[in-house]
């Protein structure tokens, strides 16, 4: 099966944590594992500041369907007031090479 990755960036506004954002993503992790094709999410924050939110998605169009959603049914979800809008670039990509152990999620 071709899966799909989703990769979106962006900064925090001023004085919100990644620990802020996690808090405030509740709604939207609940609302992803309802979602068809949702595999995984990750979310990083590099030494810049920049937030890395990865999603895995059985297909490109899972991908897309989602988002579509998303934008919608969580229009107030309290996640956009912790990013700083005007920083964000979204793509969504066939994977095209993958390795790793099933199931691990070693820290």
């Amino acid at each position: 099966m071709i899966e799909a990755i989703e990769i979106t960036t962006f900064q925090l506004v001023r004085n919100k944590t990644l620990s802020d954002f996690v808090a405030a993503n509740a709604d939207v992790d609940a609302w992803l594992l309802q979602q068809k094709g949702f595999r995984s999410r990750r979310i990083a924050q590099g030494t810049d500041g920049v937030v890395v939110d990865m999603l895995i998605w059985t297909t490109v169009d899972a991908a897309h369907h989602a988002a579509r959603k998303l934008m919608s049914e969580l229009r107030n979800s309290p996640v956009h007031a912790v990013i700083d809008q005007g920083t964000v670039s979204w793509q969504v990509s066939t994977v095209g090479h993958t390795l790793g152990v099933v199931g691990s999620c070693d820290p």
